[in-house]
């Protein structure tokens, strides 16, 4: 779980107050390895903007969505919301990594909190979407493989086509 500590929040924790404004918070049920990394690359992102303009705004976006604080609300997921925001998770993870793979578990987690197992035939569908768009490889052992044919675990390494 996410430190409680920080700005006010409404009663319900689903908001944040800053400067009497009303923001959505991030999701508290990230565990908080997680949590730490989505937050550093949307930092990074907003630095990103900042020297190179809107053509990376897409950063700030998925980083946003991974952390809940846009998209479907995070206390009430629709499947399509859902799956928006497991994309979301494994680009922001894939580019925060810079080289190394990530386990659709890892979305998983940040999507479903406690109840990520739940996610993983759905983080594997969207795994499978990402590598169809050139934003991810499906990979085993080092080797790039079919979703559609492979068994057992898997890691997804940044495609061609994921934006950086």
């Amino acid at each position: 779980m996410t430190d409680q500590t920080g700005p006010e929040r409404t009663p319900d924790g689903r908001h944040i107050i800053v400067n009497g404004r009303k923001w959505r918070a991030t999701d508290p049920h990230i565990p908080e390895a997680l949590h730490a990394e989505l937050v550093k690359e949307l930092m990074a992102a907003r630095r990103l903007v900042k020297s190179r303009g809107d053509d990376v705004r897409f950063r700030v976006q998925d980083a946003k969505v991974a952390l809940g604080e846009r998209g479907d609300p995070w206390w009430e997921p629709a499947p399509k919301g859902r799956r928006a925001r497991l994309a979301s998770t494994m680009r922001t993870l894939l580019r925060h990594r810079e080289g190394s793979t990530i386990c659709p578990s890892d979305a998983a987690r940040v999507v479903g909190g406690q109840d990520w197992r739940g996610l993983m035939d759905i983080a594997r569908e969207v795994a499978s979407e990402l590598a169809d768009r050139g934003e991810a490889r499906v990979q085993q052992k080092g080797v790039d493989v079919d979703l559609a044919t492979v068994r057992g675990p898997i890691r997804l390494a940044a495609g061609p086509s994921l934006g950086r």
